[in-house]
């Protein structure tokens, strides 16, 4: 009797364990997003759900899938979006659309796994077409992996993505490594708004991520705990980005983040922070370290007086007090040289430019845009900078927001390095 009990337990157990492939039916021509549907949602546990190498599979409407359990999405084949912009806005601006092109929207140890083969696991967006056509209606998110619990984006390669592309709103313990996000443009036309990481949940670690975009390389958001990014290579987009924040006075809440040894090329930010004018909560303990930077214009960028210059204009910050606070905030051994020759970064949409800064010298390497009040323990240690243009390296600082040796003497002026500094 015991005996087989245990042995009808052995049984349900390797049931339970048991492993299979499923492959994604393609026809060509066709919208294959059906198919891949009606596949995972048969086989939402213990499953691997298989893009063929030598196949091209036809993207052409969003999918969401189920809540999953111990699944794998393999894409071994390439993937397309449709190369029609207006079937792409139709998708998009419909009533059924879940906020992006794939979405996660739930599961526990789910895996989004692409390929090393270097012909094969590639998704193309299309965006070129969109960057020329300065089009920017009803553009889809690529990848949302929300609310997943023990996850692990890895090989992804995604090919001139229209805009955004990954998001882990709400995901816990997610591994997101050797991925390549490759949003450049063939011609004089920006790739805007084409996010490589927009971190949010707890305990996320992004490592070996090669990332040619234009906007924020990394973007961590409100309610995210415990990121660390490294070991990456970003270029032409807006640096690795804390906020924005606080929007239309929001309450704001990051904590932990460590940033770390990554190449910075061409992008208009190294480091930056922002937060809105008017908002509230906290960021704290955040550290960027081991940053080397090459024709960066601002490699050091923090301001709590972010706004939409679209809209405008700018808030009066007597009338708007920000109370987004920030705290233990450390830049550590940046390198690099600072972009000082003329230049129109290829977002800018309004006259001056939406990153303009008064009075700026095109020099800075450090600029702290802060309320009084607002903020303690800001240090910038081991930075060493020069210009393309060999002109001597500034900050911007106001002395009555700062309680604290910031690393360098806080005044609009030279860059002189402080005891905190060394």
């Amino acid at each position: 009797m015991l005996l087989g009990l245990l042995l009808l337990l052995q049984v349900t157990a390797s049931a339970a364990l048991a492993w299979d492939t499923f492959v994604v039916p393609h026809a060509p021509g066709e919208n294959d997003t059906p198919g891949l549907l009606a596949l995972v949602t048969k086989h939402s546990t213990n499953a691997t759900i298989m893009f063929s190498k030598g196949v091209t599979y036809n993207m052409f409407t969003a999918i969401k899938f189920p809540v999953l359990s111990n699944v794998e999405i393999r894409i071994e084949g390439n993937l397309t979006y449709p190369a029609n912009i207006s079937a792409v806005q139709a998708v998009v601006g419909g009533s059924g659309f879940p906020g992006s092109w794939f979405t996660f929207s739930g599961g526990t140890n789910v895996t989004l796994r692409g390929s090393t083969d270097p012909r094969w696991g590639w998704v193309d967006g299309h965006g070129q077409a969109w960057w020329d056509a300065v089009q920017q209606v009803n553009r889809p998110h690529g990848w949302a992996f929300n609310h997943i619990t023990n996850g692990v984006i890895r090989d992804m390669k995604l090919w001139k993505p229209v805009a955004w592309n990954f998001a882990t709103s709400g995901s816990v313990n997610v591994h997101a490594f050797n991925n390549r996000i490759l949003a450049v443009s063939d011609t004089s036309s920006f790739p805007f708004n084409t996010d490589g990481f927009s971190a949010g949940g707890t305990n996320l670690l992004f490592e070996n991520n090669y990332i040619v975009n234009g906007d924020d390389c990394l973007t961590v958001g409100s309610g995210a705990h415990n990121i660390t990014w490294r070991n990456s290579y970003c270029e032409g987009g807006h640096g690795l980005s804390i906020g924005s924040l606080g929007k239309g006075g929001s309450v704001a809440d990051v904590q932990n983040v460590f940033i770390e040894k990554t190449f910075m090329k061409s992008t208009l930010y190294g480091a930056r922070f922002k937060s809105w004018t008017g908002g509230n909560g906290l960021a704290r303990n955040v550290t960027w370290k081991d940053i080397t930077f090459v024709d960066v214009a601002f490699p050091i960028y923090v301001t709590q007086n972010y706004w939409d210059q679209g809209i405008g204009p700018r808030p009066n910050a007597s009338d708007t007090l920000n109370n987004t606070h920030i705290a233990d905030f450390t830049f550590q051994n940046f390198v690099g040289t600072i972009r000082d020759k003329p230049y129109v970064e290829g977002s800018c949409v309004s006259d001056p430019c939406w990153y303009a800064v008064a009075n700026a010298t095109g020099r800075e390497v450090v600029i702290l845009d802060l309320y009084p009040g607002t903020a303690q323990s800001i240090v910038a240690k081991d930075v060493f900078s020069t210009t393309q243009t060999g002109r001597p390296v500034a900050v911007m600082c106001n002395s009555t927001t700062v309680t604290n040796d910031v690393g360098f003497r806080c005044w609009n002026g030279p860059f002189v390095r402080t005891r905190a500094g060394l």
